[in-house]
């Protein structure tokens, strides 16, 4: 029926639209991370405010709501008509839902944490080869940005070049991994220039900009 599809991509949206870097900075008694640092609600600026603890917290929670309605689509839905284009479609609201979130007035973090989740409610390998990009990236030139950066680009070429052997590639799925990518590098477009101009902060050094 028309109506679970619908309302499937509905709740992955107002899912994604929980911004835990404030919800858990506010429950931790910590500064909203929106008035500090680069004022992105997201785990690399909760990490500013000096609790190592907040900061995995919200990166899995960022994480999770990504995840979680994959998972439950790929695991409940096929009575309820929920297929590929549903799954693509609730990946792609749960991302969005970060990005703008309808409880924090639409401004959202940039959805690295979220994306990854997404990927990994595709498929444990892919979101892990796509953790391993980033990691790689970020422990060799010290750059958050440009480990986030490197994982958008290559998470739909690795999507694509494993078929048939770590998955079976889905068109559709295929799309929500490339409209992801290229919302990713549009969300890290200061970032991209900082990084060329020489002045994004590396890792483990504060800014008030990055």
């Amino acid at each position: 029926m028309p109506l679970y599809p619908g309302l499937a991509v509905l709740l992955a949206y107002l899912l994604g639209s929980l911004s835990f870097a404030v919800i858990v900075s506010r429950v931790m008694g910590l500064s909203d991370p929106r008035t500090f640092g680069s004022k992105n609600p997201g785990a690399t600026n909760v990490l500013r405010s000096g609790s190592k603890a907040a900061a995995v917290l919200t990166l899995l929670l960022d994480a999770a709501k990504g995840w979680l309605p994959m998972w439950l689509v790929q695991r409940f839905g096929a009575p309820y008509g929920l297929a590929d284009g549903t799954l693509a479609a609730v990946g792609l609201a749960a991302f969005l839902g970060h990005l703008y979130p309808v409880f924090f007035g639409f401004k959202g973090g940039k959805g690295v944490a979220t994306a990854l989740g997404v990927l990994m409610g595709v498929s444990g390998w892919l979101g892990l080869m796509t953790l391993l990009v980033w990691l790689t990236v970020a422990l060799v030139f010290r750059y958050s940005s440009l480990a986030a950066i490197a994982a958008a680009v290559l998470a739909p070429v690795i999507y694509l070049l494993a078929d048939g052997s770590w998955w079976f590639k889905r068109n559709a799925v295929m799309g929500a991994v490339v409209v992801m990518a290229l919302l990713l590098l549009y969300r890290h477009a200061d970032n991209i220039n900082r990084l060329i101009k020489g002045t994004e902060s590396r890792l483990g050094k504060s800014s008030k900009t990055s």
